[in-house]
């Protein structure tokens, strides 16, 4: 796809990748202005229900619109990076990759400090600070004061600090803040009006026990502290996809570690839940295939999460690894309302370990795996609401 001549453009609007060609559905309002006023009320509900109906499958139905905004300065790109929004300047903070011989040839993998920024005005990545320590694998979320990055990972360990990061007047301000009860990377959270949940990860390297524990930090609160909810019901899982809409936090998909054949593997998971604090867990409609390392938070679209990548575990342990050809490029959506998953088209270049970043009237997508191992420095875009 033609990349876009500046961000501007791609603000405004994005180019479409994979157009279904559906026809958007008219509004309930105009639909209803077409029924005779002789009709009995029954009659009436029946079709408001219908042009509601109606309505909420026109976002179903429209394509996503998909864009590039300019590459990572890092040629080979990063996996597990943090991202979030400061003021009007998207960050791309820390991340990992393999910068001398690939993983399968015994490469050693490298963990990043680097803090990057970037503006609609210059329309170009630059390098604003560093992080505390070489960091990734942790959660990112944006909140009015900043990004905020929670624990994550380096060569040797799990860390469960917490730090708030601001770009103003041209620099970078780090800040810490309460630091989760337990060392934590490959989990997922999203934050919930103005209280932060975490779920999933592991305390330490090397994928042997994922944990069940599930964290909330109440931002508004005076003296903010960690407390641990209800466990998910489900495993314990690493590397789910979290999303938040309303009162409520999402968890989906990810992977169980569990024993087979002596050894611990990777279990992919395609279960989804919902947490509300006056209601607790509740099961949702599974998946219909298994999602793990998904950009996360869910880009939402109307009434409807999207999981835009990640890894299913079709071809976990494929060989040679040199040849893997990607991870799944088949967009799922889930319908809040219907309580129903639906397919959604395809993204142009699925990526897995890497964050989703509300920017601009765009989720941005920035670097992140394109298959075991390969780093991708593309940044990908999609429009939050479709043009149609």
């Amino acid at each position: 796809m033609e990349k876009m001549a500046n961000l501007q453009q791609a603000v405004a609007g994005a180019q479409v990748v994979n157009p279904r060609g559906a026809i958007r559905a008219p509004g309930w309002h105009s639909f209803l202005r077409t029924i005779p006023h002789r009709l009995k009320p029954p009659v009436l509900l029946s079709l408001f229900m219908v042009a509601l109906t109606l309505g909420s499958s026109a976002v179903a139905n429209e394509p996503l619109h998909w864009s590039q905004l300019p590459p990572l300065p890092d040629a080979l790109g990063v996996a597990g990076p943090f991202a979030g929004v400061s003021g009007d300047t998207l960050l791309v903070a820390g991340g990992a990759n393999f910068p001398g011989r690939m993983p399968w040839e015994g490469g050693k993998k490298v963990w990043h400090d680097e803090v990057y920024g970037l503006t609609a005005k210059t329309n170009r990545w630059v390098q604003v600070g560093k992080l505390p320590r070489p960091l990734a694998y942790g959660v990112s979320i944006t909140t009015g004061q900043g990004l905020i990055i929670i624990g994550g990972s380096d060569a040797d360990r799990h860390y469960g600090e917490v730090y708030q990061l601001n770009y103003l007047d041209g620099k970078l301000l780090v800040k810490n803040l309460p630091a989760l009860p337990l060392p934590l990377a490959n989990a997922a959270g999203a934050l919930v009006g103005s209280t932060i949940y975490v779920a999933g990860g592991s305390e330490h390297p090397g994928e042997q026990a994922a944990v069940s524990q599930v964290f909330s930090l109440a931002l508004a609160e005076e003296n903010p502290t960690w407390k641990q909810v209800p466990a998910c019901p489900g495993k314990a899982r690493i590397l789910p996809v979290a999303a938040a809409w309303k009162n409520a936090f999402y968890l989906f998909g990810g992977a169980a570690l569990e024993a087979t054949n002596g050894k611990i593997a990777r279990s992919y998971l395609h279960d989804a839940w919902r947490y509300q604090p006056e209601l607790g867990w509740q099961r949702l409609a599974d998946l219909p295939k298994p999602c793990v390392a998904g950009p996360t938070p869910a880009p939402k679209v109307g009434e409807d999460f999207l999981l835009v990548g990640g890894d299913d575990g079709a071809l976990a342990g494929f060989q040679p690894p040199e040849r893997h050809p990607g991870f799944p490029k088949l967009v799922l959506a889930y319908d809040v309302n219907g309580d129903r998953w639906y397919r959604h088209g395809e993204v142009p270049a699925p990526r897995a370990t890497v964050p989703a970043v509300y920017w601009q009237g765009l989720y941005v997508i920035p670097s992140g795996e394109m298959r075991p191992g390969v780093r991708s420095p593309e940044v990908w875009a999609l429009a939050a609401r479709s043009e149609l």
